[in-house]
């Protein structure tokens, strides 16, 4: 598998020598979110906080840790941001609540938006000296 694991552990000598270690490595990688670009895991990131994360993983691995071990090491030093899937707790509920409230809100205007179309609200009619003044301006003169 050659895709953008192995494009960001580009240099050799970043990548562990046991390939069975090396793809646990990348899996773990795969679930730790890159801190400079957010977006991305640690695997798929360029940025050097992210080849450092990929070193800590590789260097936890070969000392013998799981997985889980190597997680909660890397969790307990950076905290929930840097997991891309973080728990759900009272502290990120507002992250894991914001699709729904997003969905929610844009439903919301929509609704109001329709029954405001529905209820007929008249505009207001120009008083007389609006339409004169309305009138005037249409003809081109005034400011």
């Amino acid at each position: 598998m050659a895709g953008p694991a192995t494009a960001a552990v580009g240099r050799p000598e970043d990548r562990l020598p046991d390939p069975v270690l090396e793809l646990r490595a990348q899996e773990i990688g795969r679930e730790l979110r890159c801190m400079v670009c957010q977006n991305q895991s640690i695997e798929d990131s360029d940025a050097d906080l992210a080849r450092d994360l990929r070193r800590i993983v590789r260097e936890r691995i070969v000392a013998g840790d799981d997985p889980p071990a190597v997680m909660r090491f890397v969790h307990a030093r950076y905290g929930d941001f840097v997991l891309l899937r973080p728990p759900f707790n009272p502290v990120t509920a507002l992250l894991w609540a914001m699709p729904l409230i997003a969905v929610g809100g844009g439903l919301a205007v929509i609704i109001l938006r329709r029954r405001r179309a529905q209820a007929g609200v008249e505009p207001v009619p120009l008083s007389e000296a609006e339409r004169r003044r309305l009138a005037e301006l249409e003809r081109g003169g005034g400011a």
